[in-house]
């Protein structure tokens, strides 16, 4: 018997944790593997911007989705309170029996709210709450002025499944008391998405293109990506990061791709002088201080080449300190702390916060080769998803031979002349 599940996305880091999940159920309704799942895709449109969602389905081979609700950008509550109003309606005209909430954005909150608080219509008169399933549970940067941290807390708080990437998350959720039957260790789905996609990605004319190329080879360069409103809304805390990046490129040259938000807040604080198109070869060469390369927000399939090929990527995103792990990048994170802490104790990632002086001894180190060699944690071997959609099956399953072993007993009870329940 088929039962229904819903994935949500709602910003971009959804999509490539959404894309194995997606991969992963249609191989096993390709395969005829158990009970068929009909799984719906739901967009919120938390993050939208056209042409770049478009591109990051195509690149990730994401089917197009079954409903986009558009909420669009705003204030953390009035994006949380159109979300949740616009899922309602999905789950009242659609009655999954599980949704499926990856990350830590604020769809994922709103969705998961809205799922634990829903009577849905099932089989007869019989209504019924859908199950929640957390993917990526459990971690914590303990540091609750971000907001991710709080989306975080209480969606694991309310989730039926939860999903963990590393075993620091299985610690978390046990200090918290959340029952051990709920919690999964599977893996990181963002590493099943890398590993499907890398050969594709190396097609990519991302270096050609931003003329990184010299006689034949890769010339050295770093990556840059900075969003979160801790770093970049602060102008002299932003102007100062950037004083130590311009001390990196003096080395190698910096590639920018900027998040809209970022570009806004440069554009705000006047600090455009800190940086040269990326169509330039080179800056000016009595301008020392024009040489990080602000580029356009980067499909899928470009970023994951340009950082595979990159001496040292710096940092405020969570993903690209998992991704830098697995593909052997030094990483210098831009923050105080980190809910990852695997990418610390395994992994190429140091934290440097928002210190200058940090963020050039790092890169020293970098430049010295006195960083230590990764290693791959455990699980991030690609199949993330497919353990994922097992367990649900099989709780599907053990759920469906437990309801109609209730709906058997008093019937057989009544034929005995046993009073009906």
């Amino acid at each position: 018997m088929a039962f229904k599940i819903i994935s949500v996305v709602g910003a971009r880091p959804n999509f490539m944790k959404v894309a194995a999940i997606c991969e992963a159920i249609k191989e096993r309704n390709r395969l005829s593997v158990g009970p068929a799942i009909d799984h719906l895709l739901v967009h919120t449109g938390q993050h939208y911007d056209a042409n770049m969602s478009v591109l990051f389905f195509n690149d990730l081979e994401l089917p197009k989705p079954n409903l986009f609700l558009g909420v669009g950008s705003g204030s953390h509550s009035v994006q949380t309170a159109k979300v949740m109003e616009g899922f309602e309606n999905v789950l009242l005209a659609e009655n999954p029996d599980i949704v499926l909430v990856v990350g830590d954005v604020n769809s994922t909150l709103a969705c998961a709210l809205v799922t634990k608080k829903t009577w849905c219509a099932g089989a007869g008169a019989k209504t019924f709450i859908p199950k929640l399933a957390h993917v990526e549970a459990g971690l914590r940067s303990f540091d609750r002025t971000m907001p991710e941290e709080v989306n975080r807390i209480v969606t694991d708080a309310i989730s039926d499944f939860l999903f963990t990437t590393e075993e620091s998350a299985n610690l978390n959720l046990a200090r918290e008391g959340v029952a051990s039957d709920k919690v999964h260790f599977v893996g990181n789905v963002m590493i099943d998405t890398l590993f499907r996609h890398r050969s594709k990605a190396m097609e990519s004319s991302i270096l050609k293109d931003l003329q990184l190329f010299e006689a034949g080879q890769v010339k050295p360069y770093a990556i840059l990506t900075l969003h979160r409103p801790a770093n970049v809304d602060d102008r002299q805390k932003f102007a100062n990061m950037l004083e130590s990046f311009l001390t990196v490129s003096q080395h190698m040259p910096i590639i920018f791709p900027a998040h809209r938000r970022t570009f806004k807040q440069i554009q705000e604080s006047d600090l455009g002088d800190y940086f040269v198109d990326h169509f330039l070869a080179e800056p000016e060469p009595w301008d020392k201080r024009v040489r990080i390369r602000l580029v356009p927000p980067l499909g899928y399939l470009d970023f994951l080449q340009l950082m595979s090929r990159a001496k040292v990527v710096l940092t405020d995103s969570g993903g690209v300190q998992e991704e830098t792990t697995i593909l052997g990048v030094p990483c210098i994170t831009l923050r105080d702390n980190t809910e990852r802490p695997v990418t610390l104790k395994h992994g190429t990632n140091v934290l440097v916060g928002a210190d200058p002086e940090k963020i050039i001894s790092e890169f020293a180190s970098v430049l010295l080769g006195n960083r230590p060699q990764p290693a791959i944690p455990h699980f991030w071997d690609g199949q993330a998803a497919n353990r994922i959609v097992q367990i649900l099956t099989d709780e599907q399953e053990r759920a469906t031979q437990m309801q109609d072993a209730a709906w058997a007993e008093p019937a057989a009870g009544e034929n005995q002349g046993i009073p009906s329940r």
